[in-house]
């Protein structure tokens, strides 16, 4: 696929079209009645000047001839139904896909929370939060009185703190009070996030919400991120491990064991080794206890975490400590800080999508098409929907009944009228199955709002190719693109690539201009010193073998010399300029830095090639003929028209 699309770029190199402005339509000529403007051959060829090697075509004539002979193709490829071919039009569906992202998106406001999630990530905070349970869907009352709870616990966390509160609230339901540990951006939902890095250290923030409910967060501290570690450990698990039938084993606890393990290290026995032989972490044992590279706040065990972290050079290993877990031994594989933002920006981009704040991305598109398009964001009478809605939409079997008309208009969009019965539909696409019961009227405003930022988002989806120019232009040059491609594979590259008959009569009719050179049959030996080329001149001359010279002048450690032996002619990049074709051994000559010398064993003198020794000469030389009397056929099938008056001023201009 790549390659194709590096194909169909070149084909196009030279030409792309643009939507062009109502003021500036002067034809420059006509292909049958298809007209092709001025401007539009201006822009490519001014686009373009620079990229073209060959000067000939930097002439307006000869680019205009080009031109022509490009609009020809795409004639063609149009009429014979190349651009509704399935395969064409699935290609290019995806690739408009994944172009118009670059286009819809806000790349400012991107590129802002982007920026601002890595200055985070340069921060660890450590928060304690209180929670107040509360499902999305539930009633304002219910919410209100979540929002007065909470409104109430901050109250009580600043006079009593946070200890203290925690053991009289926290039932794990619908109350929590919990130590967070350390975190950086990405851990948390976004409205958390905010909340802990724009709270003073000490401090309580204002109760937010987000999806699980009423928060506050206490934050404990903030640090310079300590970046990723990689470790390797040995675990063994909290209990005893004696076998009291089995007759004279002594009873030894864990402690015991993680001790007498760390000692065989001290006394430098290999950590990996221990490790598969006793570590009871199974996921990690037969590892050498090598775990996965991980950051702050990643881990559940925050003591396992510190041990980690307070590990300084690669290969030192802990004393052993006790987890929620068992007993370990730690030992530092690798550390690393937090990389370079142009580093990082690609991955982070990719993480703001999928992260919750890329709601913020959003809505500001929305708000920017609101404003474009002026659409109100307020919602219109929707009593009319809200009368045919029953319970069995929380059911996901709702119906529209058929009697409902639907052609009022909830708002304008340019000069498309989107109507009721479009809301409705997106109403009766969007049921879900145990989907909470909320009131008709809440069901109906959150629906409405998404069913308009989805309209908008469409249309501008739609209409994109019409609003930025420069997305016309680049849809265009490969939509073009790809179509010339389909078209030269199908009418000249396939074509005379299985024409056996004709590519034969070609050879036949054009032998004389498939030739060898005169060439030699040499071998070339090549060294960065001196006196082993001198060396190796002297054993050539004694016609000692190859293998023989290698045996003497190099070794296991040290290649001095090389060789190529081969037939070459005096292009080949081994010679140098003017080398003299003569048998036996010539002189050194210092070439390409570095010295060399030729043993000729035999001159050949020029002789025509094969076919099948020319074939690759042949099948192109026969696609260009074929493309050459085809595009003559176009020429005549398709009538060319140039404005001359056009012409002219479009040279006047460009010279």
């Amino acid at each position: 696929m790549k390659m194709k699309q590096s194909i169909i770029f070149n084909l196009i190199f030279f030409v792309s079209c643009l939507t062009l402005n109502a003021q500036n339509k002067t034809v420059l000529f006509t292909v049958d009645d298809t007209p092709v403007y001025t401007s539009e051959f201006k822009r490519v060829y001014s686009k373009n000047l620079d990229l073209v090697k060959d000067d000939s075509q930097k002439d307006i004539n000869n680019y205009l001839d080009l031109f022509v002979k490009y609009k020809l193709k795409i004639t063609e490829a149009k009429v014979i139904g190349l651009d509704q071919k399935p395969s064409y039009l699935r290609e290019f569906g995806s690739y408009k896909n994944q172009l118009s992202k670059n286009y819809l998106s806000n790349n400012e406001v991107t590129d802002k929370v982007v920026k601002e999630a890595y200055d985070r990530l340069k921060t660890e905070v450590d928060a304690n939060h209180i929670l107040v349970r509360i499902d999305e869907n539930v009633s304002d009352k219910q919410v209100l009185l979540a929002k007065q709870e909470i409104d109430k616990l901050r109250k009580r966390a600043i006079v009593e703190g946070f200890e203290a509160l925690k053991k009289d609230i926290h039932n794990g339901r619908t109350l929590f009070a919990e130590e967070l540990g350390y975190f950086t951006a990405f851990k948390m939902v976004y409205d958390f996030e905010n909340a802990a890095y724009n709270t003073e250290v000490g401090q309580w923030s204002q109760p937010f919400r987000t999806q699980f409910g009423f928060h506050i967060v206490q934050v404990k501290d903030k640090r310079q991120n300590r970046g990723e570690v990689t470790v390797a450990h040995i675990m063994l698990n909290e209990k005893d491990l004696g076998h009291d039938n089995h007759e004279g084993y002594n009873h030894q606890s864990a402690q015991d064991r993680i001790n007498e393990i760390h000692k065989r290290i001290t006394q430098g026995e290999d950590f990996e080794a221990l490790a598969k032989q006793f570590s009871e972490d199974k996921s990690s044992s037969a590892n050498g206890g090598e775990l996965t590279t991980f950051s702050a706040g990643q881990l559940s065990s925050k003591v396992f975490e510190k041990e980690a972290f307070g590990l300084k050079e690669v290969n030192q290993v802990s004393k052993p400590f006790k987890s929620e877990f068992g007993y370990h031994i730690v030992k530092l594989l690798g550390k690393e800080g937090v990389k370079p933002f142009e580093e990082l920006e690609a991955e982070l981009k990719d993480k703001v999508k999928r992260d919750s704040r890329s709601k913020v991305i959003n809505n500001s598109r929305f708000e920017k098409l609101l404003t474009r398009y002026d659409v109100s964001d307020k919602q219109p009478n929707l009593k009319a929907i809200e009368a045919i809605l029953t319970d069995d939409f929380f059911k996901s079997s709702w119906t529209v009944p058929s009697d409902f008309n639907g052609e009022v208009i909830l708002f304008t969009l340019n000069k498309k009228q989107i109507r009721q019965k479009e809301f409705v539909e997106f109403l009766s696409k969007s049921q879900r199955r145990r989907q909470a019961k909320i009131p008709f009227d809440k069901l109906l405003a959150d629906n409405y709002k998404a069913f308009l930022e989805s309209t908008l988002l469409q249309y501008q989806e739609e209409n994109l190719e019409n609003e930025n120019k420069e997305y016309a232009q680049i849809l265009t040059e490969y939509r073009d693109g790809l179509l010339l491609f389909d078209l030269m594979e199908t009418q000249i590259w396939n074509v005379a690539k299985t024409d056996s008959v004709g590519l034969m009569d070609y050879y036949l009719a054009n032998k004389a201009d498939y030739f060898f050179n005169e060439r030699v049959d040499a071998i070339v030996a090549s060294s960065a010193s001196k006196s082993i080329i001198k060396k190796t001149t002297k054993l050539l001359g004694k016609n000692k073998t190859i293998e023989d010279i290698k045996s003497e002048l190099n070794s296991d450690n040290k290649i001095n010399v090389s060789f190529i032996v081969d037939t070459l002619d005096l292009s080949h990049q081994t010679l140098p300029k003017g080398f003299k074709m003569n048998i036996g051994v010539s002189n050194i000559f210092r070439h390409n830095e570095a010295y060399s010398v030729v043993k000729v064993k035999e001159v050949l003198s020029k002789t025509e090639k094969t076919f099948e020794e020319a074939k690759g000469n042949v099948i192109s030389d026969f696609q260009q003929k074929t493309e050459e009397q085809w595009l003559a056929s176009l020429a005549k099938k398709y009538k060319v028209s140039i404005n001359e008056e056009a012409l002219k001023q479009v040279k006047k201009e460009l010279q």
